[in-house]
């Protein structure tokens, strides 16, 4: 059954994630819009978005049905791009309901001049090939990924929002730690720690990328773990403000105040 169209400011909107670019999303929306924003509560602390705020799971697709049936009319997933979980469910549920799925992505980060990147396609690949690049791991690719990490006999420094829970690696510094992050710090971090390696996620974005310039001034190289693939079909929109304009030319968004 085709959904009803609602336009204005009548408009509601489910948006997931609990990303900077989700958060500048809501930002744009408020008062536009009626505007959910739905955070997974994996942080202890998270930076709340305007508006409305929902935090922790659906209760897997099921769950995601019952809530847009509820009465949302568009679903924007601006996950971060490595919650291919999250992004399933939405395109599911988005399809089994027949609400409009927008995909909020920001692009994913291109390797440049002086740049030394070996693009694996998974974290375990990450893990198979970081013994032959390096001894001192520069480890970014977030807290819930350490264990992938575990039975390598290397030394690790991991930088998360929260503690790691183990498994660990034996050798293990935690320092904890949000973007934004800038090419200075990421140096001196690199530096005091004797790094020889940065392993990262392609998140994309100007939050974190400052590791990827310090990288190429100290001249090591980046282990950089593919993104999953976009579910097939989706519409996809790069920039908040992009976002935006979809909404703006499919329904008629009130002017903002």
């Amino acid at each position: 059954m085709p959904h009803h169209p609602v336009t204005g400011s009548d408009l509601r909107i489910l948006v997931l994630g609990g990303t900077s670019d989700a958060r500048a999303l809501a930002g744009l929306l408020d008062g536009r819009a009626s505007v959910v924003s739905s955070l997974a509560g994996r942080v202890k602390a998270p930076v709340l978005p305007p508006g409305e705020v929902r935090i922790g799971g659906f209760g897997g697709v099921p769950g995601l049905v019952a809530y847009l049936r509820s009465g949302v009319d568009v679903l924007v997933d601006a996950t971060h791009p490595f919650a291919a979980g999250m992004s399933a469910h939405a395109c599911a549920a988005a399809t089994e309901t027949g609400v409009p799925l927008v995909v909020l992505r920001r692009p994913g980060w291109t390797e440049g001049p002086g740049d030394d990147w070996r693009r694996v396609p998974s974290l375990r690949a990450a893990a198979g090939l970081l013994p032959s690049v390096g001894r001192r791991v520069f480890l970014t690719t977030g807290r819930q990924d350490v264990a992938t990490f575990a039975d390598l006999d290397l030394w690790f420094l991991l930088r998360s929002v929260d503690p790691p829970e183990p498994p660990v690696p034996q050798r293990l510094v935690s320092i904890l730690d949000r973007g934004p992050f800038t090419v200075e710090g990421e140096l001196a971090v690199m530096r005091e720690h004797a790094v020889d390696v940065v392993v990262t996620k392609d998140s994309g974005g100007s939050l974190t990328a400052a590791k990827l310039t310090a990288a190429r001034q100290r001249g090591l190289p980046v282990i950089v773990v593919d993104r999953p693939p976009l579910p097939p079909g989706a519409l996809v929109v790069e920039t908040p403000g992009e976002c935006v304009a979809v909404l703006e030319h499919r329904y008629a968004l009130t002017e903002p105040h």
